[in-house]
């Protein structure tokens, strides 16, 4: 994983410090914080000189470089005082990141930017730094195009908030990893190693289905989607109990499509490589699962990734095809490449109906049409719980990952009623289709059982660039506010 890894904490003067960079913050207003007053009077006052020509103005995310001795000094800005908070903090210190790496300077140290060492502040930060420093170097064999970040020190921070921010950002940069190998690296039966290695760093119940095994269970949309390819799919339940076992679980469930051709619904060839990442939701789910193996709250989890490609093989599933789910209700296939709803109707059947849990949230790289609706800066989320989705909006708000609710009304469940089947896995033609997808999943949820779904299609993966999030490639998003919403 290229991103930085050693972080700590320091108490020495900020002269002492050995990094070659030195990043302090600088709000709109043309105020700095006690260190910034410090530093800009060991530079003579040429920060404060820039601010009077002009050059400097506190914007966010703006920077400027000054000198001291043989350490770069890095002013970043803060933007408005009044707005400051903790993503105003990790868009600063995945500034840092970048800009280090940029310069090819190797060791960054910094103050807590706005001058509030809180442990929540401290978290922010790490998390931006880590964040902003993740590079997917993997295959890259020219030593000219790899540099790393190998050193970062935070100046009076919080130790709490800076150790479970990097756990944290860890996760996320190792799922990010993850979900940008290529379809022949990162298969059903990678997710499963990579499962089996969170329960055991979790003390967690694994257990894998084989394709016989899922399908003699009654799985009939996963069983439909995987019958087109020849690498074995695979159905993965991860079982945390860190409280009493008499306490429900939260229930994640994740669409781990590790490529995604259409089926016979084939997919136009331009842009089909990146179908590679249409197993984000899994990647969603095993970073949870990665971050309580790390923390162990106590708390109960029960995480389902099933898990396939979707291909066009000899034996591949076809519209008009009609299909049993796990919970029993019948599926009329009208177009191949709505396969993701298919294989989270038989994850969301078997956490309903073995788990009985607190609430089910589901993750999916889902629809097309999440884009157009919401572009790539927002998930689009719909449910059944309205409690259960103010919390996740106001998990939104402390980590910075965008949420839309679209609305889940019963005219848009009619539209996915078959004439021949329960219910048909596309809705009406160009119309909500987003909200379609949503509406077909709710069929397959427990009665009474609170639930929320994410389509991430537009913010898994080439997203909108913020100073965290790389130019390219997985953003490993919603890990950060899933571990917000369910406490850890």
């Amino acid at each position: 994983m290229a991103h930085v890894k050693a972080i700590s904490n320091s108490t020495e003067p900020w002269t002492s410090l050995s990094a070659n960079l030195f990043a302090i913050g600088l709000f709109d207003d043309h105020s700095l914080t006690d260190v910034g007053v410090e530093v800009d009077q060991a530079l003579n006052g040429q920060i404060r000189h820039a601010i009077e020509l002009g050059d400097l103005k506190g914007k966010a995310d703006e920077t400027a470089l000054f000198y001291y001795h043989d350490k770069r000094i890095l002013v970043v800005g803060l933007g408005e005082k009044e707005k400051f908070g903790p993503e105003a903090l990790r868009r600063a210190g995945g500034t840092v990141a970048k800009t280090a790496i940029s310069k090819k300077i190797g060791t960054i140290s910094m103050e807590v930017f706005g001058g509030n060492n809180s442990a929540v502040n401290s978290q922010a930060l790490v998390e931006g730094v880590i964040l902003g420093s993740y590079q997917f170097l993997d295959y890259k064999t020219r030593e000219d195009d790899i540099f790393t970040l190998e050193e970062a020190v935070i100046l009076n921070g919080s130790e709490d908030g800076i150790g479970k921010g990097h756990i944290i950002a860890d996760v996320v940069c190792r799922i990010r990893d993850l979900e940008n190998h290529p379809g022949n690296v990162t298969t059903p039966t990678k997710l499963a190693e990579e499962a089996k290695q969170i329960a055991e760093e979790g003390g967690m119940k694994l257990t894998v289905y084989e394709r016989e095994e899922f399908t003699a269970m009654g799985m009939g949309g996963l069983a439909a989607v995987a019958s087109g390819t020849e690498e074995p799919p695979k159905f993965i339940v991860l079982e945390y109990w860190g409280d009493r076992q008499d306490q429900k679980p939260v229930a994640l469930v994740g669409k781990g499509l590790t490529f995604d051709s259409g089926g016979l619904s084939i997919k136009p060839a331009s842009k089909m490589d990146e179908m590679k990442f249409d197993m984000c939701g899994a990647g969603v789910v095993l970073g949870v699962m990665h971050a309580v193996a790390a923390i162990k709250p106590k708390m109960n989890i029960v995480a389902v990734i099933p898990s396939t490609e979707n291909l066009s093989g000899g034996k591949a599933y076809k519209p008009g095809d009609i299909l049993k789910a796990y919970n029993g209700k019948t599926i009329e296939v009208l177009n191949t490449d709505a396969e993701g709803r298919l294989i989270l109707a038989d994850g969301l059947s078997y956490v309903s109906k073995h788990y009985d849990p607190e609430y089910v949230l589901d993750f999916a790289t889902l629809t097309g049409a999440v884009i157009t609706a919401l572009g790539h800066v927002a998930t689009g989320i719909m449910g059944t719980d309205p409690a259960l989705i103010e919390r996740v909006k106001a998990a939104s708000e402390a980590t910075g990952e965008k949420v839309w609710e679209l609305p889940l009304w019963e005219e848009y469940c009619e539209q996915v009623k078959s004439k021949i089947a329960d219910v048909k896995n596309i809705g009406a033609p160009r119309q909500a289709g987003t909200i379609a997808g949503g509406a077909f999943l709710k069929e397959f949820v427990g009665e009474d059982i609170p639930w929320v779904h994410f389509d991430i299609a537009g913010t898994a993966w080439g997203s909108k660039e913020k100073p965290y999030t790389p130019k390219r490639g997985a953003t490993g998003e919603l890990i950060r506010l899933v571990l917000n919403l369910i406490g850890v």
